[in-house]
This record gives structure tokens, C-alpha cells and sequence, in this order.
């Protein structure tokens, strides 16, 4: 098997890697065409997305030698270790010297980066020119690195990971239902509709949690509910909680996120993954609510006002249905008024002169304020509107939310079928 069979999805990303693996097998035919050799290779990434296993893949496909260098040792040790695993590989090439988690290496931020472990790396890897040692590294943050390490000469080629999604991210489900003995058929498209932007490491963790819960439950098969639990508790923090809540209570709180839900599903059809009225953190008052992000989603303003009006929604169903201000509806607010306040300054979405960007002044900043907030109104005021025109929709959700606590877009869509839905 090529070991980079190993890494599962992200096709891009392995052409990438075998074609600088061929570089180096192959490293003739393309001295024929004048091509140098690339010096370095950093992958880059949130933590748990397979960074190492990519690297590793490529090590072993290469069949060179590698050196091997990650933070294992106080300060001064660990610059004198680096030294020598770079003249070792000098002695073996050609090699490969492997830096993992070159961003640990040392204390630093994006205000400081110039610690003495990465300006020995930088000064090691320049030692190496015209040596065949190829540089390979892999860091979660690229602001805790120096730019003079990370310019072409150096690492010449530079690989970001991000969280799988889509098709990516139901092959790598499938694969961990795969490694389970007995799992219930399973369309691993839709967990992966559940568990959007989660990490590879996270995806895993799911899924054996969810072997957890069937164990428990003296089941002879992994089902969907198991899964629902564990992505729950694993992802979303929301743990069952056998504590009794009040009705009236749970009922309000899934009218909030009914809310968002409703608004979601009537401007996006299908873009709600997963609702939930499961205690968060084991507060009562706490509540799960997932939107699957539109891939468009910042290419144009249209989806970034859905998310303002969705994010509005929990706050707009309480008013609507109680008369009451929604004191859960912080974190919604604020998330609203960051994505207003980019319209407004940002996108000069109510002109120029609002543009803080480019100066500020006391009366420049008390216009912008003003008109975020008029923005917020008008948006607050549409939330409202598509509630109430969609009120049988919004009940029967609530409602369900009670009895059933967690479910999925497919019986949500079940729901809205019943409904004449009105657009905004």
C-alpha cells in the first residue's frame, strides 16, 4: 500500500505531497529540466487535522532518513540538540530533517519571534544549502514563527490543513465506522453534516464515544442516536443532564432556538444541521444550536445576513411568543454585531464615512456606532417579520424540540413540509 493511501480525503493536499515526494525520489529528471530541489515543506494547521500523519507519509514514501526534532528538552540543551540533528542529516544525505511542531519550540508570539530556536533553525537550514537535506515542519501557528524562517529559500513550500469538510469529511467518518466491529447502516454524509469544520481527531473521539453509549446500552450495534450523543458531549459540550427541568422552562428555550432554527431553514433550506435542547455545560439555561456555515458564506453579503437574522432569531421568537426580553441572547448579540460592524465598517455598506479603517476620530467612531446600530434594528425588525409569518412552523418546532430534545435537518425538513413557508 503507498503510504499515502494512509491519509484519508484531502486529495489536493496528496497530489501536493507526491509530487514533492517524486521530487525527491525522482530528483534527476527534474535536474534535466533545470529544476532545484525544494529546500523545506511546512505543513500548517489547527491542532488534530493529521498534520504529523502527512508528514510521516511523506517521510516513508521518500525512503530517506529522517531526523527527528521536537521540544524535548530545557532551552539551551535544546538549541545544542537542534545543531546536531541538522549535522547529522548533513552527514546522511540525502535526508530529511523533521521538525514537528516547529511553533513549540520555543515561548514566543507574533510580537516575539525571534528566539534563539527558531534563528538557530533558520541559521542550520541555511548551513544546508547545497546539501540534499530537505527541511520538513509542521506547526498550529504560523504568528509564533519568524517570516525570515518561513521565505521561499528556506521553506519553499508551504501546505495549509483545514478541518475536513463535505466529501472529505464523510470519508474519514467512514473510515472510523469502519474500524467499529458492529455499526447500524450509517450515511456517513450526514454525520459529516452534523460534525462540519471538526477537527480529524475530534471526528475520531465521536465515534468511539458513540461505541461508548451503545456498550453502556448493551447494544449489539453502533446506531445513529449513539452518535447523536456523543457529538453532543464531545463537540457541542453538552452532555446529558439528568437533572429535571422545568417545562415551562424547556419549552422557552426551545422556542429560542426554534427561533434560530426557523429563520435558518426559511433563507437557506437545509443549511441546519443539528438542534438541540440538551443543557449546556450542565446549565439548564444553556442550549446547543448548530448552522452548517454556506461554502459562500463570505463571498457575499446576502449569507452573512442570513446568519445576522438567524442569529437574531432565539431573541426574536422569545419576544414574539412571551413578551419578554431574552436574557440568553448574549452571545447571539454579540456574534450579530461583529458581522454588522464588518458591513458598516468593513464594507462601507452605508457609505464612506464610516470607515475606520482608514482614520478614526471620536466623531467618526460615534457615526459608525449609530449606524451598526440602526443596521441592527432594520435586521431585528426582518427576524420578527419572517416569525410571524411562519408561526405554525415556529410552534410545531418548539414543541417537537421539547419532546424529542435533539434531532436532526432531516425531521426538521419533515416538519417545514407541512407548512406553507413564507419567504422574507
Amino acid at each position: 500500500m503507498k503510504e499515502f493511501d494512509k491519509i484519508i480525503g484531502y486529495k489536493n493536499i496528496k497530489i501536493e505531497l507526491e509530487r514533492i515526494c517524486d521530487i525527491m525520489v525522482n530528483s534527476e529528471k527534474y535536474r534535466k529540466l533545470g529544476v532545484n530541489t525544494p529546500r523545506g515543506l511546512l505543513i500548517h494547521g489547527d491542532p488534530g487535522l493529521g498534520k504529523t500523519l502527512m508528514a510521516k507519509c511523506l517521510i516513508a514514501e521518500s525512503g530517506r532518513p529522517v531526523f527527528t526534532c521536537r521540544k524535548d528538552k530545557p532551552d539551551g540543551d535544546f538549541v545544542k540538540e537542534i545543531k546536531k540533528i541538522f549535522e547529522e542529516a548533513k552527514e546522511n544525505a540525502p535526508s530529511i530533517v523533521f521538525l514537528d511542531d516547529m511553533d513549540k519550540f520555543a515561548n514566543e508570539d507574533e510580537h516575539h519571534r525571534n528566539a534563539e530556536e527558531f534563528i538557530t533553525v533558520q541559521s542550520c537550514i541555511d548551513d544546508c544549502k547545497g546539501a540534499e537535506v530537505f527541511a520538513l515542519a509542521t506547526a498550529n501557528d504560523l504568528d509564533n514563527l519568524p517570516k525570515s524562517l518561513l521565505r521561499a529559500g528556506r521553506f519553499d513550500k508551504s501546505i495549509e490543513v483545514e478541518a475536513p469538510k463535505g466529501e472529505d469529511a464523510a470519508k474519514i467518518i467512514g473510515y472510523y465506522l469502519s474500524q467499529k466491529k458492529f455499526v447500524a447502516d450509517i450515511a456517513s454524509d450526514e454525520i459529516a453534516r452534523i460534525l462540519y469544520g471538526v477537527s480529524c481527531a475530534e471526528l475520531e473521539t465521536v465515534i468511539n464515544e458513540a461505541g461508548v453509549y451503545a456498550g453502556y446500552d448493551n447494544k449489539s450495534v453502533i446506531e445513529l442516536d449513539d452518535i447523536l450523543r456523543a457529538a453532543m458531549r464531545v463537540i457541542f459540550d453538552a452532555p446529558e443532564n439528568l437533572t429535571v427541568v422545568d417545562e415551562n422552562d424547556l419549552l422557552a428555550i426551545a422556542y429560542h432556538e426554534a427561533g434560530h432554527a426557523v429563520i435558518a431553514e426559511v433563507l437557506e433550506p437545509g443549511s441546519v444541521s443539528i438542534v438541540s435542547v440538551l443543557s449546556h455545560s450542565g446549565r439548564t439555561g444553556g442550549v446547543t444550536s448548530y448552522y452548517q456555515q454556506n461554502e459562500k458564506y463570505f463571498l457575499h453579503k446576502k449569507y452573512m445576513e442570513n446568519r445576522v437574522l438567524s442569529l437574531l432569531g432565539g431573541k426574536a421568537a422569545t419576544e414574539i411568543v412571551y413578551g419578554e426580553v431574552d436574557t440568553g441572547a448574549n452571545n447571539d448579540l454579540h456574534r450579530a454585531f461583529d458581522i454588522v460592524e464588518r458591513f458598516v465598517d468593513n464594507y462601507c455598506s452605508t457609505g464612506f464615512d464610516c470607515f475606520e479603517s482608514r482614520s478614526s476620530s471620536n466623531d467618526l467612531r460615534a457615526r459608525r456606532d449609530v449606524n451598526i446600530s440602526a443596521e441592527m434594528g432594520k435586521y431585528y425588525s426582518v427576524a420578527k417579520k419572517i416569525l410571524i409569518e411562519n408561526r405554525a412552523f415556529l410552534d410545531t418546532l418548539a414543541h417537537v424540540l421539547v419532546e424529542k430534545k435533539t434531532f436532526l435537518n432531516k425531521e426538521i425538513d419533515g416538519i417545514k413540509k407541512r407548512f406553507s413557508i413564507v419567504a422574507a
